[in-house]
């Protein structure tokens, strides 16, 4: 049976059973604080289970697209490595909502595994939590006595709370669990060792393909267990290992989910898949790596060096240096994988059909920025290698490695890896002192602690009503305190509310909840999953009173003046550049608008003139706002209606119109009723800010007003400081003209001075043991002309050996410059020459074995750098 086959079997299934098939979400998490990627089959259910909104069915299924790479679940290390690891991997999974539970958990796993898939019943294993003395747990009897009138009761394995209890996360809907395992093995080495006996015991042939999960209790902040009021069940079942089990492959990768890309790999390298250990590792990491980075940009997330970005950078990065070093791509080679992702997944997944082009040259774009440093991050490697081991060490520090990780784009983890290749280890303690010096852009969030919800008012759902209202009369449902290093901060729930949650890149409305007996500020609102959370500055001294809800009505008029030129500008784009362009982000607040788009080019100056021309036309055409609520989502795309990739859409939507024929859009967020309210739209820049996307910022109403006052003021005082000449732009090319001629006459006098201190220190040279020796002082304009110096005294040396300690601009610097053949015959590295002399101007530096250089702080140090100069070779 194909892969497909078995996926569509699944779903057609549990279907049979009366479950709705429901869309896999986003593998890219939003609105979700303790999520980076989607890691689990119920991460989109998971405000059901925590019982902030009623489940749309009380069974359902799916096939989910996740990732584990970061954080509890990180199995990025073993990924190519072993036979049955993945990065991004597909989830099959059925959900009861208050529904079923046990027995018909258990008995239908049992059915489509053995009668449906025909797996041999011998083969297979199945776990029951035994009971945990902590908790107060009892064994789970009652999994056992169900699975005891279907398997044989030797075939029933006792699990711990490790292996079966299952929790979301150290808060939250937890529960028992029984795990499905099959045994792969050989009949000859399955007479030699029972598979019960290897169950969880991390062998490889014998593995789990399926957790049944019985959500009973609620994980309280203490510890302790409270019974669930309703009791679910979450399974999921790693579609990779499935495939591996009925198509009875060895490893996941022997299976059609990955033959297809390793032949393809095969041609285009010349290597064989199976012949060697290392190569074998290559082949597997990049057709497991090429899914994840494929998916991850089809959702949103583009690579970059911050959080979720960087995460995927260091994938695709770890992908071309296996490609690189053992399969020899010297050229970019990733990106053609990406036809053979839309043809294989694309039926099941249609964003990565539909965005294949952007996902390619996203890909495409990323490989050839970091083959340009990889080559001479690798030699760097090499030569770090070759001096350790010159002085019988076999530990990088931390500071090199951070050092390949700053300038050569190297992630922790490629370093690691290529040192262990060669028996070398790496101090990664020294490498997180380092990235906390440099503060770090993807460091972990600071630790904050979560106190459990506490209930003041019935719950019967949260009515947001910010669309028609800016104050309503409301009651806190429930509030909650957030420690962290920063102090308490404390977050409320509102049964109404008007007050617009940060989504779709729209920021939080601020604002007051107000009593007869005090005032309290909201700082922020934001969505936790679907739930409405106010961030305010205290707790009220009397929660259950009602509170009047006021949002703060300038901020949300300026943002909504902001969100609806956004909407206006992505139409403009589209006329303008073309039907290609898809929005990559945004940022709406009250001062400026952010807009993120697909293009591969910068834009014109007349490009940008066109689009600030339409947006302000539909501006002063006064459209009215025609806004459509709980839109049928397929409707709605009969209409036109843009929507954004990565974003998860429920059934029904809504729909933002300005003028049918121009904007329309699926929005969640806050607009104005006229365009004429926004007043003017200018455009502030435009630029790059990742592979194929573009930056556009705007403002709108007072702060375009303001702005274009500033350059008005700005061009008046030039005028002034030119004498108000009749041609401006005459005036200041004239200006630049005088400005660069004298710029030349200066160079051209260094370098007469550089030529003339070269003939000095020529001088100055000592022959030593066949060595043309050269220790000495200069003073220099800048560091260009130091090296510059450099280089040419080598060039008219035999042998040559240089060591300069120079005054740049009261600045002191080192450069060390040794002829290739002193390298190798005497052992010299100029890197680690120039570190040494460093330390007299309380300074560092480096570079190649031929070449390097070092700055520091203090000038005076620089006779000293002589000094111990001449001491050591002279």
């Amino acid at each position: 049976m194909e892969a497909k086959q078995i996926r569509s079997t699944f779903i057609s299934f549990f279907q049979s059973k009366q479950h709705q098939f429901v869309p896999s979400a986003p593998i890219v998490v939003k609105n979700d604080p303790t999520l980076m990627f989607t890691n689990a089959g119920m991460n989109q259910f998971k405000d059901a289970f925590l019982g902030n909104e009623t489940a749309k069915f009380s069974r359902v299924a799916n096939s989910q697209k996740c990732l584990r790479v970061s954080g509890k679940h990180n199995d990025l290390e073993e990924v190519g490595v072993d036979t049955y690891h993945h990065t991004m991997f597909e989830m099959l999974g059925n959900w009861s909502f208050g529904d079923y539970f046990k027995k018909d958990a258990i008995a239908w796993a049992w059915e489509l595994l053995t009668e449906v898939y025909k797996l041999p019943k011998d083969r297979l294993y199945v776990s029951v939590f035994e009971g945990d003395s902590i908790d107060q747990l009892s064994m789970d009897q009652e999994a056992f006595d169900f699975w005891k009138a279907i398997v044989p009761e030797d075939r029933i394995i006792m699990g711990s709370k490790k292996d079966n209890f299952w929790e979301m996360g150290d808060t939250g809907p937890c529960g028992p669990c029984s795990e499905i395992h099959i045994d792969l093995r050989s009949d000859e080495e399955r007479a030699t060792v029972p598979g019960k006996d290897l169950v969880n015991q991390d062998h490889p042939q014998v593995i789990e393909i399926w957790n049944l999960v019985f959500m009973q209790f609620n994980r309280l902040s203490d510890g302790s267990l409270k019974e669930l009021p309703a009791k679910h069940v979450d399974t999921g079942m790693g579609f990779e290992r499935l495939v591996r089990a009925i198509q009875f492959k060895s490893s996941n990768y022997d299976t059609d989910l990955f033959t297809p890309f390793i032949q393809e790999l095969e041609k285009k390298s010349g290597k064989e898949y199976g012949k060697e250990e290392q190569t074998d590792i290559a082949f597997r990491v990049i057709v497991d790596h090429i899914r994840a980075i494929s998916f991850t940009i089809a959702d949103g997330q583009l690579p970059s060096n911050n959080k979720a970005g960087y995460v995927i950078r260091r994938i695709l990065r770890r992908a071309v240096r296996y490609g690189y070093t053992f399969l020899g791509f010297k050229e970019p080679f990733l990106y053609e994988l990406v036809p053979m992702i839309s043809a294989n997944f694309g039926e099941i997944f249609p964003e990565v059909k539909q965005q294949a082009e952007f996902i390619s040259k996203v890909i495409q774009e990323e490989e050839t920025s970091f083959l340009r440093t990889l080559d001479n991050g690798l030699k760097m490697l090499d030569s770090i290698k070759t001096e350790l081991t010159a002085n019988g060490e076999k530990i990088i520090s931390g500071r090199t490695a951070f050092e390949l990780y700053d300038t050569y784009g190297f992630p922790l983890d490629l370093t690691s890896l290529i040192a262990r290749e060669s028996g070398f280890s790496l101090d990664e303690k020294g490498f997180a002192l380092e990235m906390e010096k440099q503060k770090n852009r993807s460091r972990a969030a600071s630790e904050s602690e979560t106190g459990d919800w506490v209930f003041v008012h019935e719950d019967d759902g949260v009515e947001f009503i910010g669309y028609d209202f800016l104050e309503s009369f409301s009651h806190i449902i429930k509030y909650r305190v957030v420690k962290d290093k920063k102090g308490d901060k404390f977050q409320l729930v509102l049964d109404k509310t008007p007050f617009y949650a940060e989504s779709g890149g729209q920021v939080g409305d601020t604002g007051w909840l107000i009593s007869e007996s005090e005032k309290i500020r909201v700082v922020d609102t934001k969505k936790e999953n679907d739930l409405i959370v106010h961030f305010v500055e205290k707790l009220p001294k009397n929660p259950e009173f009602r509170f009047s809800a006021e949002v703060d009505r300038e901020k949300r008029q300026l943002t909504m003046n902001n969100h609806t030129a956004t909407h206006l500008l992505q139409s403009a784009l589209r006329e303008v550049l073309g039907d290609h362009i898809q929005q990559r982000g945004s940022l709406v607040n009250n001062q400026v608008l952010r807009f993120d788009f697909s293009h591969f080019s910068k834009m014109t100056e007349e490009e940008i003139i066109r689009v600030e021309e339409i947006v302000n036309a539909k501006i002063r055409e006064n459209i009215p706002l025609m806004e459509q609520r709980n839109v049928p989502i397929e409707e709605a795309k009969k209409m036109g209606a843009t929507a954004l990739f990565g974003e998860k859409y429920g059934d029904y939507v809504r729909v933002i119109t300005f003028d049918k024929d121009f904007s329309v859009e699926l929005c969640g967020g806050t607009h104005v009723p006229y365009t004429s309210q926004i007043g003017i739209f200018k455009i502030v820049s435009e630029g790059s800010v990742a592979s194929g996307v573009r930056r556009i910022e705007a403002i709108t109403a007072m702060a375009a007003e303001n702005y274009l006052r500033e350059q008005e003021q700005m061009l008046k005082e030039i005028k002034d400081l030119l004498k108000n000449p009749k041609d401006l732009r005459k005036a200041v090319e004239n200006l630049l003209g005088e400005r660069n001629e004298l710029k030349r006459e200066i160079e051209a006098l260094h370098l007469e001075k550089a030529s003339s201190v070269k003939k000095e220190l020529l001088q100055e040279v000592i022959s030593k043991d066949g060595i043309q020796l050269l220790i000495a002082k200069v003073e220099l304009p800048h560091a260009d002309a130091l090296k510059k110096l450099a280089y040419e005294l080598k060039n008219e040396l035999e042998k040559a050996f240089v060591i300069l300690a120079a005054n740049i601009g009261e600045k002191p610097q080192i450069a060390v410059i040794l002829d290739e053949e002193l390298i190798a015959s005497k052992s010299l590295n100029a890197g680690q020459i120039v570190r040494e002399l460093a330390k007299e101007i309380q300074g560092g530096g480096g570079g190649q074995a031929f070449f390097a250089t070092a700055g520091g702080k203090n000038l005076q140090g620089l006779d000293s750098v002589i000094t111990k100069a001449k001491e050591l070779y002279l």
